[in-house]
């Protein structure tokens, strides 16, 4: 039997020269795709945050490329970057063998970036648009929810600190009518009025009550003397005794002013300052919102503290992002649209904001606002609405009492029921949305519902009934269909099923990223924009890979 022959292992072999780590990575890695992308880059923007003299800084653009590669490799906390860089080849040779530490990288990824990762982005997005991979001319946008950094039941609901607020409003009220009572000069000046300063038209703030504080004390040093003087008079004990109580409930009254409710209201007016519009934010990221989360195809998902993320992609590149404080994704196009126009002209080095000539979104997009900004923008908005489905499909509102099926004669202006009664126009109605849009209706009203006998089934109003007809809003659904349902949009349409909604898988299953993990919308913003680098990278990497692969497959035959 033969001996067994082993390779030689020697680990104190003395070596004349060190390895190059250049040697040590595969020519086709996705780390030199990573650093010959970031190499061609503009970061002006990025260094022009450095003030000069002092210390030396690791260099911006290896602390980007350390960045993006990490969020290639599924590394998202600043501890495992500065691990991955003391032992992971791949890293060293990006870094060039620099280590920052954690509190470096944490400290660049959170403050040097917040003002500039669009820029950075942009920049990108130029490289990309030069190696012909995307051409922003179709753009197919949609939105999803990441979760914040934040606890789950950290939750303040505008509802309740209103409430709150309310009750804590009432309870001062009371306090100073109460000492207007047992005060009888108070009400020689003031009578069985309020204080000015609290009237009844007006809200109490703490900065009222602060004014009405001083007030106290004025009163209770006037209680005072005046109960010194009783004493040294030697008046009836009745009066002096009266006096005593008088100065120790305004007293008591002042300190449950000053140590429980003022406290209670700044906390209120506080809370009241950081909501805004919103109807709940998280103590732990207050610029987060409560959103329900999809879970499990279920239909109401759980509520948790996120950020509404807009994403738009081309080729399943990602072109443009930005993120968003309500959950509704119809008051956010707007803005994401603003974005993308900045992103277009940094990237394509345009004079004139333009967007893409054609844009796909889904239903949660068509209203007449959205609809109305992309008509002035001169695209071709491929932009479903919320019937556009059951139309397309047939089924229309069963409903005989609905709107939208009552016969409308346009010569006299006017719809007739199931039970052949007219509705007529009475007036027009305007109202504005949560963003500031104002939105025109056309009011029409029965004649009279009176001994009717389908009145039940149409409507349970009390009065006539009456409907609301937004014509501009029906014709921009009338051009959005015949879009939608041209040869073109058939086409837009199938291709949005590959575009944006994989993307999104990429990014959350893939990449395993869920969760953002910097708080404030400004650091979040940050975060998105290196996921969405990382994941054109990698798409870049991948498509190089597979043409290779199917030169090797050619050749091979």
């Amino acid at each position: 039997m033969s001996e067994a022959v082993f390779k030689k292992y020697d680990q104190h072999q003395m070596s004349l020269l060190p390895e190059s780590l250049e040697d040590l990575i595969p020519e086709r890695h996705l780390v030199r795709v990573v650093n010959e992308m970031i190499d061609g880059m503009n970061i002006d923007s990025l260094i022009s945050t450095y003030k000069g003299g002092g210390t030396s800084s690791y260099h911006p653009r290896m602390m980007i490329k350390v960045l993006v590669y990490s969020y290639t490799q599924k590394k998202y906390s600043s501890r495992e970057i500065a691990k991955a860089l003391r032992e992971n080849i791949n890293y060293m040779w990006i870094s060039g063998r620099n280590r920052p530490d954690f509190r470096t990288i944490n400290t660049f990824r959170s403050s040097r970036l917040k003002e500039c990762v669009d820029n950075v982005f942009a920049s990108l997005l130029e490289l990309l648009v030069k190696e012909k991979l995307v051409k922003i001319e179709d753009y197919f946008v949609d939105g999803t929810k990441f979760e914040a950094d934040a606890k789950r039941h950290s939750y303040v609901w505008k509802k309740t600190m209103e409430r709150n607020k309310g009750i804590v409003q009432g309870k001062i009220k009371e306090l100073i009518k109460h000492i207007e009572e047992v005060n009888a000069e108070e009400e020689k000046s003031y009578g069985s009025r309020d204080l000015e300063e609290l009237g009844e038209s007006s809200e109490i703030t703490s900065d009222k009550i602060r004014e009405k504080v001083k007030e106290l004390d004025v009163i209770l040093k006037e209680s005072v003397k005046k109960t010194e003087t009783l004493e040294s008079e030697k008046v009836e004990k009745e009066a002096t005794k009266k006096s005593k109580q008088q100065s120790k409930q305004i007293s008591k009254t002042k300190r449950q002013l000053e140590r429980h409710l003022i406290p209670k209201l700044i906390k209120y007016e506080t809370q009241e300052k950081i909501l805004g519009e919103r109807n709940s934010y998280s103590r732990t990221d207050p610029e987060a919102t409560f959103m329900r989360l999809k879970n499990g195809g279920r239909k109401n998902g759980e509520l948790r503290a996120c950020y509404n993320v807009q994403m738009g992609t081309e080729n399943q590149y990602i072109v443009c992002y930005s993120l968003h404080q309500n959950a509704s994704d119809s008051t956010t196009m707007i803005s994401h649209m603003e974005k993308l126009k900045k992103l277009i002209m940094g990237a394509m080095k345009s004079k004139e904001p333009k967007l893409p000539m054609n844009i796909s979104a889904d239903a949660g997009y068509g209203s007449e606002e959205n609809y109305e900004y992309l008509e002035k923008a001169e695209v071709n908005a491929y932009v479903k609405y919320n019937t556009f489905e059951k139309e397309r499909r047939g089924k229309k509102n069963s409903n005989e009492f609905h709107k939208d099926n009552l016969p409308y004669d346009a010569a006299r202006d006017e719809y007739k029921c199931p039970s052949d009664r007219l509705l007529k126009y009475k007036c027009t109605e305007t109202s504005k949305t949560q963003t500031g849009y104002e939105v025109t209706k056309r009011i029409y009203e029965c004649e009279s519902c009176a001994d009717c006998s389908l009145r039940e089934s149409c409507h349970k109003s009390k009065d006539n009934r009456r409907i609301e007809i937004n014509e501009k809003l029906r014709k921009y659904r009338t051009k959005a269909r015949e879009l939608l349902l041209s040869e073109t949009g058939q086409t837009y349409r199938k291709r949005r099923n590959t575009e944006i909604e994989p993307t999104f898988g990429d990014i959350k299953q893939n990449r395993q990223y869920r969760r953002i993990r910097l708080r404030g919308k400004k650091k979040a913003n940050i975060e998105i924009g290196l996921i969405s680098m990382a994941h054109n990278l990698i798409k870049m990497w991948s498509e190089q890979m597979n043409r290779f692969n199917s030169k090797l497959v050619a050749v091979a035959h």
